[in-house]
């Protein structure tokens, strides 16, 4: 009985090894996905001013024109010490997309938004609640919001050492 036991256990263990093996994101994963969303980020990018002093809605629906789906989210102060939040930004890969760019000194693609007005405190509770995943609850919030600016972040190539913003 004991030796089923154990075979039944080494048996399952390879199974799982195998299966979270199977579910990693590898190098050239990460690679594709950049090469997939980058292009189209540049291209908003090179428009971005005709979307400053209007609602983030029509900002948001550019990047669903394009094809550019939001996944994450975080948001900040203007400056360092700042209490008052007035920057969003979005990200488009998730945390196990994260791990190859990283281990491997990879770009990794957002956008910073400033707005005119603080986002509402009640950001921090909503991103706590949800994890930080970008969803319809966020869209709605943010939609009527004016942008002040707009800048795009990791977008100059994913091996590039060249992290300024467009």
């Amino acid at each position: 009985m004991k030796s089923i036991f154990l075979k039944s256990l080494f048996v399952i263990s390879i199974f799982l090894m195998h299966n979270c093996e199977a579910q990693s994101i590898s190098v050239n994963d990460y690679i594709k996905f950049y090469n997939g969303v980058v292009p189209k980020l540049n291209t908003v990018a090179a428009s971005k001013t005709q979307f400053y002093g209007h609602n983030f809605s029509e900002f948001y629906n550019e990047l669903l024109s394009k094809n550019i789906n939001v996944v994450d989210l975080s948001y900040d102060s203007k400056t360092d010490t700042g209490r008052k939040y007035y920057k969003l930004r979005l990200f488009f890969c998730d945390s196990n997309m994260d791990k190859p760019a990283l281990d491997n000194k990879f770009q990794i693609p957002w956008i910073t938004i400033t707005f005119q007005d603080e986002i509402p405190p009640q950001i921090k509770s909503m991103v706590l609640q949800y994890h930080g995943e970008w969803n319809s609850t966020f869209v709605q919030f943010f939609s009527n919001m004016k942008i002040e600016s707009i800048d795009f972040i990791g977008v100059n190539g994913y091996n590039s050492n060249d992290w300024s913003g467009k």
